[in-house]
C-alpha cells in the first residue's frame, strides 16, 4: 500500500469538514424545528472512520451501512443539496422526500443504504457481495455496523454465511463505546468486538483508532485487498460520537461523567485536528488550501439548506404513491411472458 498523497490527504480534510458542518447544521435544524421527525443520527466524531476507510476502495465496488449515513453518502459524492432536501422531506431530495434521514442511498454512487432497523442492512450486505463472487467481479462490499448491533443476530447470521461462501466483503465495527445509551461493557461479554468475526474463521485487523484517518485507511487498505483475493475481514473502529445516538438523546445533559468524557474527546482525540497537523506537519503552503475547504463547505452546506427550503413537498397522491407499486399493465406483461408457452 502506498502512502496517501499530499492531494489525497488534502481531499480527505475537505470531505471530513464537509461532514462536520452537514452534520452539526443538521442538529441545529432539527432543534429549530426546520428539519423534523422522529430520529437523526449524526456523523459527528466519527468523520475519519468513513473517510479513512472509503478511501480505500474502488468506484466499482459497495458500501452499505445503518442509520448514521449522511457522512457516507457525502463521502461517496452525493449531492448535499439532495442530501439535505431529503432531510427536509422534500421532492428534491434523493429519495423524494420518502426516505428522510434514516434511509439515504444512491445507485450512481453504489451505495445501498442507510436502513432504520438494526443490524437489518447485513444480509443484504452479504447478498450484495454474493452476487459480485456469483458473477465473478473483482468488487468489495464495505459494511458499517455499530457497537450495538453486534449482539444481534442478523449480526452472527450475516457473517457466518459471509465466512461459508468466502464473500468479498469488509466488516466495519464502528464502536463509538456505547449502544444507545449503554457501555459496550455491559452489553457485550466480548468486549473486543472484532473477535466475534473470529470465531466464524473470518480474518480479523484488529482494532484501529478510528479517529486518525491516516491509520484507518492502512488497514482499511490491507482489509480490501485481503477481501478481494480471500474472502470476508473484519476491523474494529474506536471512534466516538459527539452527540447523543440520535438527536432526541440527552444522554450528555443528563450525565455528568459523560460530558467530562466528551471534552476529552473533543480536545485529545478531534479527528478533523489530527489530520490538520499531520498535513501541516508534512506539507508547505497548504493554509490557504485548508482554510479554502473550510469556507467551500460553510457555503456548500448553507446552499444545501437555501436550496432544501425552497424545494416543494411530496404534497400529491401521485407522488405519495410513486415507486410504491409496480405499474398493474408491468404486472400483466411480466405474467403474461412468465406464461408463455406454459398449457
Amino acid at each position: 500500500m502506498a502512502a496517501p498523497t499530499k492531494a489525497m490527504l488534502l481531499d480527505w480534510y475537505r470531505q471530513m469538514v464537509l461532514i462536520r458542518e452537514f452534520e452539526e447544521t443538521c442538529h441545529r435544524l432539527y432543534e429549530e424545528k426546520r428539519i423534523t421527525g422522529v430520529y437523526m443520527h449524526l456523523y459527528s466524531g466519527h468523520e475519519a472512520s468513513g473517510v479513512g476507510s472509503m478511501a480505500a476502495l474502488r468506484p466499482s465496488d459497495h458500501v452499505i451501512t445503518a442509520y448514521r449515513d449522511h457522512g457516507i453518502a457525502l463521502i461517496l459524492g452525493m449531492d448535499p443539496k439532495a442530501v439535505m432536501a431529503e432531510m427536509m422531506g422534500k421532492k428534491t431530495g434523493s429519495s423524494g422526500g420518502k426516505g428522510g434521514s434514516m434511509h439515504l442511498a444512491s445507485r450512481e454512487h453504489n451505495f445501498w443504504g442507510g436502513y432504520a432497523i438494526v443490524g437489518g442492512h447485513l444480509p443484504l450486505a452479504a447478498g450484495i457481495a454474493l452476487e459480485a463472487k456469483y458473477n465473478d467481479k473483482d468488487d468489495v462490499t464495505m459494511t458499517y455496523v455499530g457497537d450495538g448491533a453486534t449482539n444481534n443476530g442478523y449480526f452472527h447470521e450475516s457473517l457466518n454465511m459471509s465466512a461459508i461462501w468466502d464473500l468479498p466483503v469488509v466488516w466495519i465495527i464502528e464502536n463509538n463505546g456505547y449502544g444507545m445509551g449503554t457501555e459496550v461493557e455491559r452489553a457485550s461479554g466480548q468486549v473486543e468486538l472484532h473477535r466475534k468475526a473470529e470465531a466464524y474463521g473470518i480474518k480479523s485487523f484488529g482494532c484501529v483508532d478510528a479517529q486518525n484517518a491516516m491509520k484507518v485507511y492502512e488497514v482499511a487498505s490491507q482489509a480490501v485487498d485481503y477481501a478481494r483475493q480471500h474472502g470476508p475481514a473484519v476491523i474494529e473502529h474506536v471512534t466516538y460520537r459527539y452527540r447523543g445516538h440520535g438527536v432526541s438523546d440527552k444522554q450528555y445533559d443528563a450525565r455528568d461523567d459523560m460530558s467530562e468524557e466528551l471534552k476529552k474527546w473533543m480536545q485529545c482525540r478531534e479527528p478533523i485536528k489530527i489530520l490538520r497537523d499531520h498535513i501541516l506537519s508534512a506539507h508547505d503552503d497548504v493554509d490557504e488550501v485548508l482554510a479554502g475547504h473550510e469556507s467551500e463547505a460553510k457555503a456548500l452546506v448553507k446552499g444545501a439548506v437555501e436550496f432544501a427550503e425552497a424545494s416543494e413537498l411530496p404534497n400529491s397522491y401521485q407522488e405519495l404513491m410513486r415507486n410504491t407499486y409496480v405499474p398493474s399493465d408491468l404486472v400483466y406483461k411480466t405474467e403474461s411472458s412468465i406464461g408463455a408457452g406454459i398449457d
